[in-house]
């Protein structure tokens, strides 16, 4: 198995999951059968950069961002849920809204730290 396909297919695995989707609902929203996008999210089948260009549209992301996999999961506790959720939302957004929202937590926190 190729650690490449693996990263990617954890990545896949963990966008369809933020966006609260099934394999079943991407797989439909990309066009695929079901049990391609199990395939894919186990490393168990190679994909092509054109369906790798249908998946990424059915999640809302460009093919790109398919790549890039932070593996924060493993340096947080348990007790992080919160941390672990946050992540997983801004993954999935444009670097511009990233730092819209790290312009406002900052803003919320300078506020609360002044009370």
């Amino acid at each position: 198995m190729s650690e490449l396909l693996e990263i990617v297919g954890a990545r896949i695995r963990d966008l369809r999951k933020s966006r609260d989707l099934s394999q079943e609902a991407l797989a439909e929203k990309a066009g695929f059968n079901p049990s391609y996008i199990g395939f894919i999210e186990r490393a168990e089948r190679n994909i092509s950069l054109k369906n790798l260009d249908k998946i990424a549209r059915a999640l809302g992301v460009g093919v790109d961002q398919l790549f890039t996999y932070v593996k924060e999961e493993e340096e947080l506790s348990i007790e992080d849920v919160n941390i672990k959720k946050t992540i997983a939302i801004l993954r999935t957004r444009e670097s511009s809204e990233i730092s819209m929202a790290l312009n406002v937590i900052t803003e919320i926190f300078n506020t609360y730290d002044k009370k």
